[in-house]
């Protein structure tokens, strides 16, 4: 299990995290999330080791977490980091920065071990290519091989999938979250999208203003958010009589007391997303059809 006690942080005098709690169990997949600057990226780092605390502790099982005061070579063989710098051989092929770190001895099993991981990330086609020639998301994808490649019983990602197009994308994070379950892989990925989170996380820590302000099931935070930040992270939402209402919430009907006067409507594939006046305030709300600017509706709130 990891655990993190009243973890804090600074660079120099600028305070970063404060009180920072939590326990990862093994296999569980936690999610962190918050807006740019709240200190996910710098998290994920002091988990692996690489700044020293300035104060608290950090446990995995029976270790200690220590930083660079104490290791002279940063990070543990039990934990792996993937961070937004790939930090890749670029003069050898994609096989061979996953085979790097792997025994010599054994090449029939290390290459069984790369070809399985090549498969996961989706790169058979370029197993012999060299790595300078590849595009940013598929460096990504042999970042996050090369990362398995040892079986790590923990491992960090930091958006590990914002640099691979939406071609790709969801079947690798299909692929790479349904392996960690099965090899009872302990995650933890700070990201900044919602899909990384919804399906897949276990657990989601949000920070904001240097704490974790919520530590809950991804379906708690959805369906219940405690404010516009937690909201705002899972999709469009209005603020309607003090209540935090998604656009998906509010239904058009024939008659209520919300009357909204159509501004835009745009196309979202499966919906239109309506921006509508309501009350002289702009709200938003989605409808299986196109409505015009300046018609008139009436919206019913439905949880």
């Amino acid at each position: 299990m990891l655990k993190v006690n009243q973890l804090q942080f600074s660079y120099g005098k600028n305070s970063v995290l404060k009180d920072i709690s939590f326990n990862a169990k093994q296999g569980e997949n936690i999610a962190i999330i918050g807006e740019s600057g709240s200190g996910k990226s710098t998290l994920l780092k002091i988990l692996y080791g690489e700044y020293d605390l300035n104060d608290g502790q950090i446990f995995w099982k029976d270790t200690e977490v220590l930083g660079p005061k104490y290791n002279l070579v940063v990070g543990y063989d039990f934990m792996k980091y993937v961070a937004q710098e790939f930090d890749l051989m670029p003069y050898i092929s994609v096989e061979e920065n996953i085979a790097k770190h792997l025994s010599r001895f054994f090449p029939e099993e290390t290459q069984q071990r790369v070809d399985e991981l090549i498969e996961v990330v989706e790169l058979e086609a370029f197993a012999k290519t060299k790595v300078k020639t590849l595009s940013g998301g598929q460096k990504q994808r042999v970042a996050l091989a090369r990362a398995l490649a040892k079986q790590p019983e923990i491992l960090l990602l930091d958006e590990p999938f914002s640099h691979i197009d939406n071609f790709k994308k969801q079947s690798l994070r299909r692929n790479v979250f349904k392996y960690l379950k099965a090899h009872n892989v302990t995650c933890i990925v700070a990201t900044h999208d919602k899909e990384d989170v919804l399906g897949f996380a276990d657990r989601v820590l949000v920070l904001h203003d240097k704490n974790v302000v919520a530590n809950a099931h991804p379906k708690d935070l959805f369906q219940n958010p405690k404010s516009p930040l937690i909201a705002a992270f899972f999709g469009e939402f209005n603020e309607i009589d003090g209540t935090i209402i998604y656009a998906h919430e509010l239904n058009v009907v024939s008659e209520s007391r919300l009357k909204s006067t159509v501004k835009t409507s745009y196309y979202k594939g499966a919906f239109y997303l309506i921006e509508a006046d309501l009350n002289g305030k702009t709200i938003l709300f989605q409808h299986n059809a196109l409505l015009r600017k300046g018609e008139v509706v009436y919206l019913e709130i439905q949880k």
